[in-house]
């Protein structure tokens, strides 16, 4: 099937130096529009230009409707983005966008509480809402033939959602969102970094100076009243932007389109925020102490808006100073070993952006955070004498050159591009004119935007250092931002007394439209070699963008090693994407860059991974760097050190999260003493103890290519792609030891809570499970997954629905079956607050009983069948899907028919079967009970519960 981009012969530099752009057209469509619907343009390429297809359109009641048309797979992406965030806010209500999209999930007048979510997934969907400052999305992916209950969907919420909502949804919802913040910002490392920050950039009352998930004392103060307020005043059509793509016409697209939407009435006026970036006249330093390990220093320097023309320019510096390790900050922070991480960038937003530098400084330095902030100071003047060379701009220039081709691949990421350009800047495709901007920046842009917004200019410094470190801080704070009193600033909403809006309807909307046929899925076609060293190849065509994709395993992953040696692999990783024998990490970095390529190489549990990310024009250039990484790697002194220190820092800041900690504890319980129970970048003690001599000898002993393969999707046919992969590595041979051990089964007392301490940590990690099945494609672990599906493996799941939902206790509880071939577990787990944790593990076991007890209904069985067959539509689209089922085609030696039997088990298999599967996996009595908490606080609410608890 084919994609309307054809880029095959793209050679985007060229195109835009030739002044070539997209056109748009007023010239309306052929074929009568439906009534109330008006053409506004079409936006069509012309030749080879990157664009992306699109007619835009009007309903008479001020919705903006944008089609894209894309034909290559069998779905659909639906996104509605109102121009509302955080920054549409009033003083004192902080935090209510983002809390009002969690209510627009909780049901409407003809979709009940909790629907919205089982409707999406049982179409074989997925689905999310975002908020940010500047506006708030809704968006799915279904298989085309669930379009028209889509906008059903999204049409009742947007017309049809005040008379349904309960002070009950609205009092679980307001827990959920205390419990986000408390799990994503309060209990994370450096999670208040930007609302504190905000907070003193921007003077009182500014729309960013608060956090978009709003403060605590804020949500607490929200009401029923200030939510229908909020609604009325900016969730109207006219506000709201509908943007579809995928295989569908304009036509069934507008008609269904006006249906659904066009009687609902228009909202209030909406009229663009004044753009208003920081103004400050001196630098303001703030602190505070935090639950980490590396202290951190981050400067912001307000600069211009989105959209600006001198934006580009400031991008472009921002990567001179601080993107990938040819930065300035890179080498005069993290190659000396002075700092862990440094980097540097350029953050817009609709009404203001803002130049950030940042640094985690290196306690083995010796420097604190004011001897990092004058290092960081010093390459900022630098730049007046270093100036910006030709590789500065080819670099930024192929970087967004090849983002703006891979940002084509899926049809969201298409239909996103559509909705945020039309939100903010009225033109829905710019990928024309962003390339031609960044086409013209000079070096004189660069350095005069450095003179006007960087250069000797004011910022906020924030110090965040580890608790009781208060000596490491850049300076002593000077500035204190005004707090919100409700006492002193607390005035009449503006939005009160807005009248009510109800749009009258020809057809009953109660019922829920019916799907058609499901359409038919084309799994990729595939192709297959082998290497004469012994690399088994799998590959498919794929044409829709000029691109290739590349996935290299190579049988060297952590389960080589040792519990002694753990993390070596990791480290060999780390160690091959630095220097080679004929390049500098520097070079190697720079030759990728300027042809728009990426490599990331990484260890996994039984190979060593190297995905390869290029535009096919530049795909052999590309492999031969990649040959010299694997092939040459240079092994110096000064790489390892260097990054065995970050290693090391980076496990200690592990140690302050407890996600890390309840994971490793799990871990040691499920496989005891074993290579599978140690975390695959190591501990503090084996990475201490490591050598660069064990990185080489394990490189030597075990990199080899006989047993490994090579998953490829690309633009090129089998035959133009047979001849680049044979050339490739050609002259690599050797082999190495399979891997054959068994995972042991350690003995532990199950019915027992394990509990681990992490200090004044507001939410507690629990883990609860067991050893169960190995992993396969079409047996019993398969089937496994189907149970456990309206258990804990969806968001209607009743797990999720229970604590969630129910109790607003977490942000979100799952459970699984995970595994290899060698073992595998079942898991149920959540972050929750502190003062529930007794209260959650109950609700666990409760629900695990009741399943094993009472066993799958007939309608969840009925919903499990349709989720899970129905979303084979979406699993093929982008070429990192097709590496993702490629690979489980190679790792099981299957064809891919084995999609065929797994949608005749889920079309067959029996409520009996999974009952017996429930059965025996789901018994808490085998299970254990993972704990990471304040000890003080979770202990007494444990003990009540009556398990043993044993302290780790």
């Amino acid at each position: 099937m084919e994609s309307p981009l054809k880029l095959s012969k793209l050679n985007i530099a060229l195109v835009v130096a030739a002044g070539i752009t997209a056109c748009s057209s007023q010239q309306a469509p052929s074929g009568s529009l439906p009534a109330g619907v008006t053409f506004i343009e079409q936006h069509q390429p012309q030749g080879d230009v990157v664009a992306i297809p699109y007619q835009k359109f009007e309903l008479a009641n001020g919705l903006t409707v944008i089609v894209h048309e894309d034909h290559s797979d069998p779905l659909v992406h639906v996104d509605v983005t109102y121009h509302v965030g955080s920054a549409r806010e009033e003083l004192g209500k902080s935090g209510f966008a983002h809390f009002f999209e969690h209510m627009m999930f909780q049901g409407s007048e003809n979709v009940a509480d909790e629907e919205h979510f089982r409707i999406v997934t049982e179409a074989g969907g997925t689905l999310n809402g975002t908020t940010n400052a500047d506006r708030t999305n809704y968006f799915q992916t279904v298989p085309v033939n669930q379009l028209e209950k889509m906008l059903w969907l999204e049409a009742d919420r947007m017309g049809f959602f005040l008379d349904a909502v309960t002070q009950e949804q609205f009092d679980i919802q307001q827990a959920t969102v205390k419990n986000e913040r408390g799990q994503m910002v309060d209990n994370r490392p450096y999670g208040r970094l930007w609302e504190r920050v905000s907070q003193a950039k921007y003077e009182f009352g500014h729309p960013y100076s608060w956090p978009v998930i709003g403060h605590m004392d804020d949500i607490d103060r929200t009401t029923m009243d200030d939510l229908k307020n909020f609604f009325l005043r900016w969730y109207g059509p006219n506000n709201a932007t509908l943007t579809i793509g995928g295989a569908v016409t304009t036509k069934e697209v507008l008609e269904l389109a006006e249906k659904y939407f066009g009687s609902i009435p228009r909202g209030p006026e909406v009229e663009a925020m004044a753009k208003s970036p920081a103004q400050l006249q001196e630098n303001r330093y703030i602190s505070m102490e935090d639950n980490v390990h590396l202290p951190l220093v981050f400067i912001s320097v307000p600069t211009v808006y989105a959209g600006h023309p001198d934006a580009p320019a400031l991008n472009v510096l921002a990567d001179i100073l601080g993107s990938g390790n040819n930065s300035m900050l890179y080498q005069s922070l993290v190659r000396p070993s002075l700092a862990v991480q440094a980097s540097a960038g350029h953050n817009c937003m609709e009404l203001a952006c803002n130049f950030t530098m940042m640094a985690l400084a290196h306690p083995a330095a010796g420097k604190n955070l004011a001897d990092i902030e004058a290092i960081i100071r010093q390459n900022l003047a630098a730049i007046e004498e270093r100036g910006v060379n030709d590789d500065d701009l080819n670099r930024a220039i192929a970087a967004i050159e090849a983002r703006s081709i891979f940002g084509l691949q899926s049809v969201a990421g298409k239909v996103s591009q559509l909705a945020y350009n039309q939100t903010f800047f009225n033109q829905p495709d710019r990928i024309a004119d962003i390339l031609q901007a960044y086409q013209s920046v000079t070096e004189d842009d660069v350095m005069r935007v450095y003179r006007q917004y960087v250069q000797d200019k004011p910022g906020v410094i924030m110090s965040v250092v580890p608790r009781g470190q208060t000596h490491l801080i850049a300076a002593e704070d000077n500035y204190t931002p005004r707090v919100y009193d409700p006492e002193v600033d607390g005035t009449e909403s503006k939005l009160a007394d807005l009248p009510m809006r109800r749009a009258t309807d020809t057809f009953d909307r109660s019922i829920q439209p019916e799907a058609a046929a499901n359409p038919a899925v084309m799994v990729p076609d595939t192709w297959s070699m082998t290497l004469a060293n012994g690399i088994e190849v799998l590959a498919t065509e794929n044409d829709e963008t000029p691109t290739s994709s590349l996935l290299l395993k190579i049988p060297a992953g952590s389960y080589y090693n040792t519990t002694e040696q753990a993390g070596l692999a990791s480290m060999l990783a780390s160690m091959l994407n630095e220097s080679t024998e004929n390049y500098s990490t520097e070079d190697m970095s720079m030759a990728l860059e300027l042809l728009g390529s990426s490599v990331r190489i990484s260890a996994g549990d039984k190979d060593i991974n190297v995905f390869v990310s290029s535009l096919t024009s530049n795909l052999p250039q590309t492999l031969a760097l990649v040959e010299e990484k694997l092939r040459r790697p240079a092994f110096t002194e000064e790489d390892f050190n260097r990054l065995k220190q970050q290693q090391l820092q980076g496990l200690e800041h592990s140690l302050k999260d407890g996600g890390y900690l309840a994971s490793n504890a799990y871990r040691q319980l499920m496989y005891g003493d074993h290579s599978m129970a140690m975390p695959s970048g190591g501990t503090i003690d084996t990475i201490t103890d490591m050598t660069l001599q064990d990185v080489q000898a394990f490189y030597q002993q075990q990199f080899k290519p006989a047993g490994g393969s090579l998953i490829a999707v690309s633009n090129l046919s089998q035959s133009e792609l047979t001849p680049v992969l044979t050339s490739f590595l050609s002259d690599w041979q050797g082999s190495a030891e399979s891997l054959a051990f068994e995972a042991p089964w350690p003995e532990v007392d199950t019915a027992t809570v394990y509990l681990v301490h992490k200090d004044d940590s507001p939410h507690s990690e629990i883990r609860i499970g067991r050893r169960a099945l190995t992993r396969d494609l079409t047996g019993d672990f398969y089937e496994a997954y189907l149970m456990n599906f309206v258990l804990g493996g969806n968001f209607n799941s009743r797990i999720n629905l229970n604590l969630r939902e129910d109790k607003g206790y977490t942000y979100g509880a799952r459970s699984g079956f995970s595994g290899n071939e060698f073992a595998g577990v079942f898991t149920a787990s959540a972050s929750v607050r502190a003062d529930v944790t007794a209260a959650s593990i109950e609700e666990f076991i409760y629900e695990l009983n009741r399943f094993r007890t009472d066993g799958i209904t007939d309608e969840e069985l009925a919903f499990m069948r349709s989720a899970v067959n129905q979303s084979e539509a979406l699993r093929y689209e982008t070429p990192n899907a097709k590496l993702g089922f490629m690979a489980q085609m190679q790792e099981f030696n299957a064809g891919p028919e084995f999609t065929r039997e797994r949608n005749h088990i889920v079309e067959t298999i029996s409520q009996q079967r999974i009952n017996e599967l429930a059965a025996q996996y789901l018994d808490p009595a085998e299970m254990v009970i993972v704990v990471v908490g304040d000890v003080e606080l979770v202990r007494p609410q444990l003990e009540a519960l009556g398990y043993p608890i044993v302290e780790m």
